[in-house]
């Protein structure tokens, strides 16, 4: 089967483009630039293409063929740029996939959004029923791309939406990056009291979410928190980290208060001189936000089963981090 897969080059792209590979499927992945992965997927057989999904016709030259378009593309943590160049990629880059891919007779369009959608869960944990509060630019338009598949299916392309938690695991070199980084230093600031909640899911569990879901009929007109079985107080998690890399980490208490004030005040000295600011509110967020979900309906409808735990995929990760010198 031709599959389509946009934003396959970056971490859960490519991780999703490998097994779409080793099952057997001709893949065609289109991104705005080569990730470190680029090299590996050629090899095995994945056709690059380097362009953007606001591009009418690099898109169409993709999607064209495809039976499934998986479209994970996506404006993320760009910082110093306008709100435009969200809205263009995660909204309008979704409306010219949906269109290519009804205009190729594409058969599935799998799209991937964010539990970010969501927003703080107030009464964790939450579920595909908690209320829509998206708490910045990119969850609020990755939830307007959500809109654009259920105007594409009255015209007859059949999608599943896909919600993933927080993505960890090899090949990943920026999002638990920094948690590794700062417990293998043995310390750990923690501002607040560390019971927030958080929820990862392993990249090797999302992916079979993705292979589930690209199957004709299956969780049709659906959207689906993906993540795996445990969610986990943030402190707990860090000390995880720190056992996965034989570190015991001392994890001292301040106040978040200061913090929360010094991450706008960076922000908006920063903004004006496109310098990156050493913290920002989302980061902060990460604190003070819970996510905390039940994954019922992906178990039900999908046949969602994460397999790979926090401990042993925290061990595959920090042995990954090692490998490569991120940590």
């Amino acid at each position: 089967m031709r599959i389509c897969v946009t934003g396959g080059t970056g971490f859960t792209g490519a991780a999703l483009v490998t097994r779409l590979l080793d099952l057997g499927h001709e893949v065609v992945s289109l991104d705005k630039k080569p990730g470190i992965m680029a090299g590996e997927l050629e090899a095995n057989g994945a056709r690059l293409v380097t362009g953007s999904v606001t591009d009418p016709d690099a898109v169409k030259n993709c999607v064209e063929g495809a039976e499934v378009v998986m479209h994970l593309a996506a404006a993320f943590r760009e910082l110093n740029v306008p709100n435009s160049v969200y809205f263009d990629a995660n909204v309008n880059g979704t409306r010219i996939v949906f269109e290519a891919a009804l205009k190729a007779g594409s058969r599935k369009l799998v799209y991937c959004s964010t539990q970010g959608v969501h927003g703080h869960i107030e009464n964790p944990p939450g579920d595909e029923e908690s209320p829509i509060a998206p708490a910045d630019y990119y969850q609020q338009t990755k939830y307007e791309g959500e809109s654009v598949c259920h105007e594409y299916s009255d015209r007859g392309v059949e999608y599943t939406i896909l919600r993933p938690t927080a993505i960890y695991g090899p090949g990943d070199p920026e999002r638990f990056a920094m948690i590794f980084r700062r417990a293998k230093k043995g310390f750990f600031p923690m501002f607040g009291r560390g019971v927030t909640y958080y929820h990862p899911v392993y990249i090797d569990n999302l992916v079979d979410a993705f292979v589930l879901a690209m199957a004709p009929g299956v969780g049709s007109g659906e959207a689906y928190i993906i993540a795996d079985d445990e969610y986990f107080r943030i402190e707990d998690l860090v000390r995880k980290v720190g056992k996965a890399i034989d570190v015991d980490v001392k994890v001292p208490h301040f106040p978040i208060w200061p913090l929360i004030i010094a991450g706008h005040v960076f922000e908006k000295v920063c903004k004006p001189f496109g310098i990156t600011p050493p913290i920002f509110p989302r980061r902060v967020d990460w604190f003070r936000q819970v996510r905390a979900f039940r994954i019922d309906k992906a178990k039900r409808d999908l046949g969602y089963d994460p397999k790979i735990g926090i401990d042993e995929g925290l061990r595959r990760t920090g042995e990954w981090y090692k490998a490569n010198n991120i940590i």
